[in-house]
């Protein structure tokens, strides 16, 4: 029987958990010192999981991070393995108060003058990436999308090298949905956020002629014009059936991308202000060990940000189930906290329509990781929003104005929330992972980081940045500070892990909730 004290060991967030958290692995029949008695661990608990600190009757809360994740099924003795086997996430009632917790960021001169080298907009805002978007208006035109931008991907950019990309926004949609229905009208905010963001300098639209979503009115409905590129007195589009069919369409669009790029070349970096940076926070594959150093350090960074005017946006709606009252106290106002507690209520609503339950979308990777409830997920996914005042609630993929922290209601599926996110504007993406993954997204540059060092080291060939080092003695303000950083660098032109590996073309994932006809 070995024995050693609990902290070399395990971690205990607050001192009213109910549980700890293994660093590692620790086998059965360890023994464990914690104030002053003993905590037996009868059988192996894998690193990132929990075990319980005292006695925890049948129907009891249990606790960590000082708030409650679930209750017992079943009664936990001191040093069991708690998990899904004897917790479950039941309901309870939270304490809902409105902006009792504000605490506006205060900027040091040095946050003032921070700068990036970014690629100034003729609307005002600010790219970190200079790209080409090759757009389908619906499924029937994606494979024309491809090869248009397909044309460019090897050898075909050498005579521009300011323009980062040329690339295809494709999905299966733009048909088969109401016309002017909600599903339609999401669909071409979506499409018009990507044609207008600030990381792209010209845009072609291609459809097919029939589909619902035609290119000419989704121009006219969101008046989408060429900023960027004002040899273009009105948006390209290309229609496949009126142009004769695939080959045809595909030379011309070659032939209009090859108008725009000598101009959109002629884009250069300068430097910005660090306010002009729109940051998007995601995170997918989680473990146990996300909610205590990447998303927490994320947090850091995102406060660092809002400290110097930047834009932070804190989605995934269904994951901060269980942890909203921690935003609705930090809510600028009582208006944009209610407008938080009517996003939540609607995802209980839809959720039900389709027999399922808000409070039990943890994946089989979340399960294995650690994560046991709902509860437990959304209180350390919440932490990538730091400790600023929430400003403002979106809906999904709307243009965002407001400074500081916001909420956008998204999904919790990685593609389609960062999809909503970057239409809104966001320049640049940071990915939290406990388990892994290999998410790129094109125009929004992608920093991934591990929240274990396992991770980091097994994916070192996607993992930008490994917030594990927490767990091994490192301050997490320090793994903030390099968190932020890379976001500055980033949005200058260095390149991430995602990028390097040519990833970020599959991940456009627009929300369609309606009805398919």
């Amino acid at each position: 029987m070995s024995l050693c004290p609990l902290h070399e060991k395990a971690i205990v967030l607050m001192p009213e958990d109910d549980v700890a958290l293994a660093r590692a692995d620790i086998p059965s029949r360890t023994t464990l010192e914690y104030r002053g008695g003993m905590i037996l661990v009868r059988e192996t608990i894998k690193g990132g999981h929990k075990f319980a600190l005292r006695e925890i009757p049948r129907s009891a809360p249990v606790r960590k991070y000082g708030q409650i994740i679930g209750f017992a099924t079943q009664k936990i003795r001191p040093g069991d393995h708690v998990h899904i086997h004897n917790v479950e996430a039941g309901s309870f009632a939270r304490d809902q108060d409105f902006a009792t917790e504000v605490k506006p960021p205060v900027a040091g001169q040095a946050a003032k003058t921070r700068t990036f080298l970014g690629f100034q907009r003729a609307d005002g805002r600010v790219g970190t990436r200079n790209c080409i978007a090759v757009i389908s208006t619906c499924n029937c035109s994606a494979s024309v999308t491809r090869r248009i931008a397909r044309h460019f991907r090897v050898g075909g950019l050498e005579a521009f090298p300011n323009v980062d990309s040329v690339f295809p926004v494709c999905h299966h949609s733009g048909c088969g949905m109401p016309m002017g229905g909600e599903d339609h009208e999401r669909l071409q905010l979506i499409l018009a956020g990507f044609a207008t963001h600030p990381n792209i300098a010209g845009y072609l639209l291609v459809g097919l002629g029939c589909e619902m979503n035609q290119a000419s009115s989704l121009v006219e409905a969101k008046g989408l014009t060429c900023p960027n590129l004002p040899l273009f007195q009105h948006p390209p589009i290309v229609n496949i059936q009126e142009t004769g069919g695939t080959q045809e369409a595909v030379e011309k669009g070659v032939k209009i991308v090859l108008e725009m790029l000598p101009h959109a070349n002629e884009a250069r970096r300068t430097p910005q202000p660090v306010s002009s940076i729109c940051l998007a926070t995601q995170c997918g594959g989680s473990d146990a060990d996300s909610g205590i150093t990447a998303n927490p350090a994320l947090g850091l960074a995102a406060d660092e940000l809002v400290r110097c005017g930047g834009t932070v946006i804190l989605g995934e709606t269904a994951e901060l189930y269980g942890a909203e009252h921690l935003l609705t106290r930090r809510a600028r106002d009582e208006g944009v906290g209610r407008r938080l507690l009517e996003r939540i209520r609607w995802w209980e609503t839809y959720t039900r329509l389709f027999h399922s339950e808000l409070d039990n979308n943890l994946s089989p990777g979340n399960k294995k990781g650690g994560l046991t409830t709902i509860y437990e997920k959304s209180l350390g996914a919440v932490a990538k929003g730091g400790n600023t005042p929430l400003n403002a609630v979106y809906l999904y993929g709307e243009r965002v104005a407001e400074k500081g922290l916001v909420m956008m209601d998204t999904p919790s599926h990685d593609p389609t929330s960062v999809t909503g996110m970057v239409a809104g504007g966001a320049n640049v993406v940071v990915f939290t992972t406990g388990r892994g993954s290999v998410f790129g997204f094109k125009p929004a540059p992608v920093i991934k980081v591990a929240s274990n060092s396992r991770l980091y080291r097994k994916m070192i060939g996607d993992m930008d940045i490994n917030a594990g080092v927490v767990l091994e003695g490192e301050p997490i303000g320090s793994v903030g500070r390099e968190i932020f950083e890379r976001i500055i660098a980033v949005a200058s032109g260095e390149r991430t892990k995602s990028e390097l590996q040519g990833l970020g073309e599959e991940e456009f994932v627009p929300w369609i909730l309606g009805p398919m006809q």
